[in-house]
């Protein structure tokens, strides 16, 4: 077309100004068109002009008078003839880091165009402005108030395309040698809203002092163009910075040179459906493991830590030389997914890490495609760097491998769990990796856990799920254990947990929780059996359980708390199978634990609740193993496993009463000695020296324990109607009390013990002394524990938690069963994840804009003042007023039934547990009881309840330690 076509095509697209010359919006716009003259210009659609689908939520458009036609994706515009060949696909959302407003180098058809216009001057190569970024998108195809756009205009969708559509440095995309390229006008702009004006008004920038004043700049500086959608997606590469790909070992592949960017508008059980891919696939290459980091709100540093450490995980498989499997191409079979939680969640300074390191750039993302909400942004990068914990740039130097990374940064906050679909339902589907490994942020695994963790599974093609050992943090130099005696309590649980609970399961071959923050999982045992049978389907019932059109029960939304312990059960219990669970003590990893009392009160709450109700329900289903296809001894393994957790969860649940007669059975024997001393000839002689306190033992137990049961009334109180962030204090004084008493029963109960060795007559030998029948339960009880404690660390060269963390446990556990357990209890109507959901508030009215105008502050605002409208708005006024008030019955929403309904369930709990624990202790504490099973020693009286309890310790102590020993023989000489 020649430039006279040129203009009369021009022409046809501007209404009152001169011919050929197209206005823009000038990039302070304060309410009027920059520039216009006469009757505002009607611009050309979106379609024509490259603008995307999330620009046009405020930059609303209309078709030109002029029958013109358009095609998004042909990059035709036509008026009698096509106009000249012009590259299509220029890239929604890119910009070239090196353009800047005003400094954009124009293309030879800019150049051509203005030396012929004779309304351009020569020396401005570019005829337009950029249009700037908006500053509050609304959400796609709605305008500013909230109603559907009168001008909006439906997307086409272009055909499938081989590859990605890769945006060059002059802002093209290159398409391939059968597409004909076509010209495309770029001065023709859509017309925009006048409200948008507000949206550029410099005033509301940020300080440019301020954090982000770099983020506001980037967005204004956009380049709308326009991209070819890949099989009706949106997918662009975008060249990544200089620095990053200098700072590699490989500069000339595309996975290094561009990063890819997908806008997902599905939900991600549609995510293959749709028709989306990944790099890994379009890549041809088998993807052995599949890493996600799921992330929430959590700071660079313990991104950095988590991401570093599982690099050097991924260095670590390209340095096994001699495996099958690995070698110096491993990284090509392992892809790292990073899932983070809420647009609006994720902290800026770890997007600045991920940009960094080449995975995210600003002004890429779009918040709509074809009248659909985006649901996730992908961004794809094989990164050859990053920074640790210290923010110290790491890469080829440090003999860090290239990282295939998928960045998912979803649009709205959905919880863990949700991360988890996006990763095993969206991605994994897509990927179909070998194993999944499961890390949260903030969790660092050691150097070769990964490996250690999928050798489990190379070794047996029967394990479906696999954990490591997951350690307390302690600080440099075991600082937190040394200062913070619940960190060196938590310390102390994580390790007798890893030295005797897990490998004592794994033996079994049914572990009865993989954590989430270090675990893992053979993808092909966790498909489903059917639709909605199967690992994952159980796994995630518990994302809709606690939403107010959910039919669940309070039973299951508390039991799917706890739901990768479901995970567990569906994966060893499925049907025609016969998986089993393994632990990997080689595979270690060091986590973050809560350091105020406040934060852990409020995670054992689901911890204690939702272990409770699962561990219930697998208990009750356990016949479901016999559905399986396992062999009869690994039938009766599980047998005996669910038997032993059957007892385990008896005892949990008489805890508190348990633990209350230990204090009151120490008091008894006390009392003894007391009375003793009151007889006038007794007929069994107590020394007063028997007595720990020299006969004030008695008062001292007396005042003790009534504190203990205000103590605990007190908990009752707090857990019912207090948040533990809001009684700090109340709390801290109540772990004061408790401690306490833990020090009064070890020195009452050492102190028997010791003085009944001292003063047994040994003329009969060794076994006079093993006949006091206290004696030897005290002892039994206390070797079976903490001396098994002491053997077995020893014997997994772990024994230093028995010197920095054992008092401070032992002094912690009281607490832990009086406080923890009567909060968890009490708040099970309380079934949230700790998180809450995005909030999203309907704007019903207009936004008055203000302006200073000679001095005086104007406002501008929209308001109906038509005549007409106004007398049918009273009309209907006085319409409402003569209809009679219609009643309403006062009934309850489904979501108030809801909350009364878990309430109800919460005080039958409650109740349940008070009332048995409370009989408990009424029944043994009675005199008839004290009568028929209480005799005297050399120390006063003694139980036999409290017999019955100390070798119950025993045994299921010495239980826990022969399966420890069965997995330390059976997996030692295994790498």
């Amino acid at each position: 077309m020649d430039n006279n076509k040129r203009k009369g095509a021009a022409a046809g697209g501007s209404a009152g100004g001169r011919p050929g010359e197209y206005e823009m919006l000038d990039r302070n716009m304060t309410g009027a068109y920059a520039g216009s003259t006469g009757q505002q210009p009607h611009f050309a659609s979106h379609a024509q002009t490259g603008v995307s689908q999330s620009d046009l939520d405020v930059l609303e458009t209309t078709a030109p008078a002029e029958p013109y036609q358009y095609d998004m994706y042909s990059g035709y515009h036509t008026q009698g003839e096509p106009s000249a060949p012009y590259p299509a696909d220029a890239g929604v959302g890119y910009f070239h880091q090196d353009d800047h407003y005003g400094q954009q180098q124009g293309t030879q058809y800019h150049q051509d165009y203005a030396a012929s216009s004779p309304y351009m001057d020569p020396g401005y190569a570019q005829p337009y402005k950029p249009l700037p970024t908006p500053l509050m998108p609304a959400a796609s195809g709605i305008n500013r108030e909230g109603a559907m756009s009168p001008y909006g205009m439906s997307l086409h969708e272009a055909q499938s395309i081989q590859g990605t559509p890769v945006t060059s440095d002059d802002g093209i995309v290159a398409k391939e040698a059968t597409s004909a390229p076509v010209k495309i006008d770029p001065r023709i702009m859509p017309q925009a809203d006048p409200l948008v004006a507000s949206l550029y008004d410099m005033q509301q920038a940020p300080p440019p002092n301020a954090r982000k004043f770099k983020r506001f700049q980037s967005q204004r500086n956009r380049k709308l163009q326009k991209v070819v959608l890949t099989a009706g997606n949106l997918v662009v590469d975008c060249p990544v910075p200089k620095s990053v790909l200098q700072a590699g070992k490989f500069q000339e592949d595309r996975e290094f040179t561009h990063m890819r960017y997908t806008a997902v508008t599905c939900d991600p059980n549609y995510f293959a459906n749709e028709k989306y891919s990944l790099r890994p696939v379009l890549l041809e290459r088998k993807t052995e493991l599949f890493i996600v980091l799921t992330m929430y709100n959590e700071d660079e540093v313990l991104f950095n830590r988590t991401f570093a450490a599982v690099a050097k995980n991924i260095a670590h498989l390209c340095s096994r030389k001699n495996s099958r499997i690995w070698g110096e191409d491993a990284w090509k079979k392992v892809v790292v997914c990073i899932v983070s939680d809420g647009r609006a969640k994720i902290d800026d300074r770890v997007l600045a890490v991920l940009g960094a390191i080449g995975v995210y750039q600003e002004g890429v993302s779009q918040e709509g495609l074809k009248n659909r909400d985006v649901t996730a942004h992908l961004y794809e990068y094989t990164t050859q760097v990053c920074l640790d914990g210290n923010m110290n740039m790491i890469g080829p130097k440090q003999n860090m491998p290239p990282v295939q990374v998928l960045f998912c940064l979803k649009e709205k906050n959905a919880k863990k769990i949700n991360s988890h679909r996006w990763f095993f339902n969206a991605f994994s589907q897509v990927i179909n990796p070998n194993i999944c490994v499961l890390i949260d942020v903030g969790t660092k695994p050691t150097g070769t856990s990964i490996y250690h963790l999928w050798k489990s599974f190379d070794r047996d093609e029967r394990v479906a799920g696999a954990c490591g050992e997951i350690a307390a943090d302690l600080g440099k130099g075991c600082k937190s254990v040394l200062m913070n005696p619940l960190v060196a309590a938590q310390n102390f649980e994580y390790k007798i947990s890893n030295i005797l609970d897990k490998p004592l399961e794994s033996v079994f071959g049914y572990i009865s929780v993989l954590p989430g923050a270090f675990s893992a999982y053979r993808y092909s045992a966790l498909q489903n059996t059917s639709d909605t049978v199967g690992p994952l389907a159980s796994y995630f019932k518990g994302e809709l359980m606690h939403t107010d059109g959910s039919d669940s029960s309070i039973f299951e939304a508390n039991m799917y708390l706890a739901e990768d312990r479901i995970l567990c059960f569906e994966l060893v219990a499925k049907r025609n199978c016969n998986f089993v669970l393994r632990y990997v003590k080689k595979a270690k990893a060091v986590t973050d634990v809560p350091d105020t009392l406040s934060e852990l009160i409020s995670q054992r709450r689901r911890w204690l609740n939702g272990s409770f109700f699962a561990a219930f329900y697998a208990i009750v289903h356990w016949w479901r193993m016999f559905g399986t296809s396992h062999s009869l001894y690994r039938r009766v393994m599980l047998t005996i496993e669910f038997i032993y957790q059957t007892i385990s969860m008896i005892f949990s649940w008489f805890a508190l009463a348990n633990f209350y007669l230990a204090y009151f059975f120490l008091e008894q024997n006390l009392k003894a000695i007391h009375d003793n001393r009151k007889l006038p000839k007794p007929s069994y002689r107590i020394s007063i020296n028997a007595d720990p306190f020299h006969g004030a033992g008695y008062y001292v137990m007396e005042v003790f324990r009534e504190l203990y049961i205000l103590a605990l009334i007190m908990q009752f109180v707090l857990s019912l109607g207090n948040r533990p962030q809001g009684t700090k204090f109340i709390y801290r004084l109540s772990v004061a009390l408790f401690t306490i008493i833990m020090v009064l029963i070890t020195y009452v109960a050492m102190y028997g013990v010791i003085y009944t060795a001292v003063n047994t007559d040994y003329e009969k030998g060794v076994k006079s002394l093993l006949e006091e029948e206290k004696f030897r339960d005290i002892v039994i009880s206390m070797a079976s524990t903490y001396g098994l404690y002491f053997i077995a660390s020893f014997l997994y060269f772990e024994p230093w938690h028995m010197f920095t963390s054992f008092v401070q446990y032992t002094l912690w556990l009281p607490s832990s069963i009086n406080i923890l357990m009567v909060y968890a209890f009490c708040n099970t109507h309380d079934v949230s994840w700790g998180t809450k959901g995005d909030t999203v508030i309907e704007k019903e009215h207009g936004h008055a804009k203000v302006v200073e105008k000679d001095g005086v502050e104007e406002a501008h605002i929209a308001i109906n003042n038509n005549a007409e409208d106004i007398e049918k708005s009273y009309d209907e006024f006085i319409s409402t007023l003569r209809e009679p008030r219609e009643t309403k019955s006062n009934k309850r929403d489904a979501k108030t039934k809801r909350e009364d309904d878990n309430k109800i369930f919460r005080t039958a709990l409650v109740l349940s547990w008070m009332c048995t624990n409370a009989i408990l202790v009424m029944v043994i504490s009675s005199d008839w009881f004290a009568e028929a099973t209480t005799k005297s020693d050399l120390t006063g009286s003694h139980n036999y309840y409290l017999t019955f309890i100390f070798w119950s310790v025993a045994v299921l102590a010495a239980f826990r330690f022969i399966g420890s020993m069965w997995y330390r023989i059976r997996f030692m000489f295994h790498d």
